[in-house]
């Protein structure tokens, strides 16, 4: 098998939804049936499929054995059979009872969107705490899918969903599972305690954090590239990024910010994952400043803000300072009309424009250590303080008086009360 081209699995897409009306349309649209399974397919391929099809259905209400109506599974059972379809993939979240009823029915494995997503998940995770917020939200996503399944586990030897905990014997009773469930949980609180240790030592130095959030493919990593040249793996597959990343940069004032990138969102996430992922996501939660990265160049883009914003304020966030970053201006037909828009800022990250004025903003928003000018006297022997200030704020101006040097400087309010002892009024 040429291992630099795997042979991708054959994926058959069902999509599923209410006939809007006055009592389902809800406050805020989502993404159309059509829309939704747009981003779908986008997951199935990334997971490493091949979408051969796809089967659509609007319903009063959804079935509740199959999800969708006799007449449209028998539809999907001959497709699935024509196409030799290996994976049906549905675009809204099964029941155990619907999952186990369909492939039951269709004889092919049958995987929802949160099963795709944490299979993604799984090939995507670096890290030890990665993979252990995966498999964290995978065995508690399996656990209620174990009872009364029988056939449908033989066949789960590997491909889209199956991987992580899923390439075990899921067999596996579920005192086991709950076993290592608790196991995990009580991994993660170890790795939370040593984040938290490693936050205390970050706030004991004032060294603000400033924090990308977006939707997936957003360009968050390539951003973070361009302002750091860190080098990380940038992709336009969905969810390339999954571990957080943290990096100092310089702002033009000359103070330092620690920059972190973290996943991505995504309509529909899964509730399990926000859950497992709390101790990436308290990340976020002790920022100083979200930088919300927004692809303007996207016929979604406003969907998408709207799908981060809300998953903000589950993590009750939402309150925090934060500047809309529009990316990819150099993609949009907007353009440079972008530029003007209140509290935001637009910028191409793949081709550098707008980074400075980026950069000038966050140093302004930054409101929890503002920038202030101050005059200083220092003696001449004093040139370790003065490397110190000159390292971390923007010099305004110098003169030297024998052996005493006057500079006036635009510093971080914390800079300047370190040093208040050589203060000094105009």
């Amino acid at each position: 098998m040429d291992v630099s081209n795997p042979r991708r699995e054959k994926a058959l897409l069902v999509g599923c939804a209410l006939k809007t009306s006055a009592k389902t349309l809800p406050a805020q649209a989502p993404l159309s049936l059509e829309e939704s399974l747009d981003e779908l397919a986008s997951l199935t391929v990334s997971a490493g499929g091949l979408v051969v099809e796809r089967i659509v259905q609007e319903r009063e209400n959804y079935d509740p054995a199959y999800l969708i109506g006799s007449g449209k599974l028998q539809e999907l059972e001959e497709s699935a059979n024509r196409l030799k379809a290996e994976v049906v993939v549905f675009d809204e979240n099964l029941s155990p009872a619907q999952q186990r009823n369909i492939e039951r029915k269709i004889g092919c494995r049958v995987i929802d969107r949160t099963q795709l997503i944490l299979d993604i998940f799984a090939n995507r995770a670096r890290t030890r705490e990665g993979k252990l917020q995966v498999e964290l939200a995978q065995l508690n996503y399996m656990l209620p899918r174990l009872t009364g399944r029988g056939v449908e586990l033989s066949r789960l030897g590997g491909g889209i969903g199956t991987r992580g905990p899923g390439e075990t014997k899921l067999e596996t009773d579920q005192r086991k599972i709950r076993k290592r469930i608790h196991k995990i949980k009580e991994e993660l609180e170890r790795v939370r305690s040593h984040r938290s240790l490693h936050r205390a030592f970050r706030h004991s130095i004032p060294v603000p954090t400033v924090s990308l959030v977006g939707y997936t493919n957003a360009g968050k990593s390539t951003l973070f590239n361009a302002l750091t040249s860190a080098g990380t793996f940038a992709s336009v597959h969905l969810f390339a990024t999954l571990d957080p990343l943290l990096r100092r940069i310089k702002l033009p004032s000359n103070r330092e910010v620690i920059l972190s990138d973290t996943v991505g969102f995504i309509h529909k996430l899964p509730t399990t994952l926000v859950s497992a992922f709390r101790a990436t996501l308290e990340e976020i939660g002790q920022a100083d400043l979200l930088l919300h990265v927004i692809d303007v160049s996207s016929p979604h883009s406003q969907q998408q803000r709207e799908a981060v914003l809300r998953i903000l304020g589950e993590l009750k966030v939402s309150s925090k300072p934060t500047l809309e970053v529009y990316n990819k201006i150099d993609l949009s037909h907007l353009g440079s009309r972008l530029l003007s828009q209140a509290n935001s800022v637009s910028i191409s990250a793949t081709q550098a424009i707008g980074l400075d004025n980026l950069l000038r903003k966050i140093d302004e928003l930054l409101c929890g250590d503002p920038l202030i000018r101050a005059r200083f006297l220092f003696k001449q022997a004093n040139g370790n303080l003065l490397s110190r200030l000159y390292s971390c704020s923007r010099l305004i101006q110098r003169s030297y008086v024998d052996d005493e040097v006057y500079v006036e400087v635009e510093a971080p309010q914390s800079v300047v009360d370190r040093l208040k002892e050589f203060r000094v009024e105009a």
